[in-house]
């Protein structure tokens, strides 16, 4: 499920020029907001299922602090399809690029810096380049 050497740049209808913060709602921290913060704090320390999962269990409030609780919880989390953080409103609403490097770790860029533009442009051919996805269908 993890991507390797890709980028995911913003979707084609995200609503921003530049990157945002995402959102609270009511006072609590949104699902967007969770991915944003773990992946600013310790950029190049995750892989996609480590942010879906470590979100997911902050956003819903459940206690994975001991080591036979965290692998029960990611079990049964995994246990169902999961979507992709190309689905993440980081890329679909507030103008963030995902970036996965070659040991899959991934880190945010914003839509509007010097180093969102090389990863888009990937003008060595390194990378994948994908989108993310679209908000309402065209």
């Amino acid at each position: 499920m993890n991507y390797l050497d890709t980028f995911i740049a913003v979707a084609p209808d995200c609503p921003v020029d530049s990157a945002e913060l995402p959102a609270t709602r009511a006072g609590k921290p949104t699902l967007a907001l969770i991915q944003y913060e773990l992946l600013i704090s310790q950029p190049y320390t995750f892989t996609q299922e480590d942010v879906l999962f470590y979100a997911n269990m902050r956003h819903k409030a459940i206690d994975v602090s001991t080591p036979s609780l965290l692998e029960q919880h990611r079990a049964g989390f995994f246990a169902k399809p999961q979507a992709c953080l190309r689905s993440s409103a980081l890329g679909k609403r507030y103008g963030w690029g995902i970036h996965f490097n070659a040991d899959g770790k991934t880190a945010l860029h914003a839509m509007e810096s010097p180093e969102y533009q090389r990863l888009s442009q990937n003008a060595d051919g390194s990378l994948k380049v994908l989108r993310a996805l679209r908000s309402a269908k065209p």
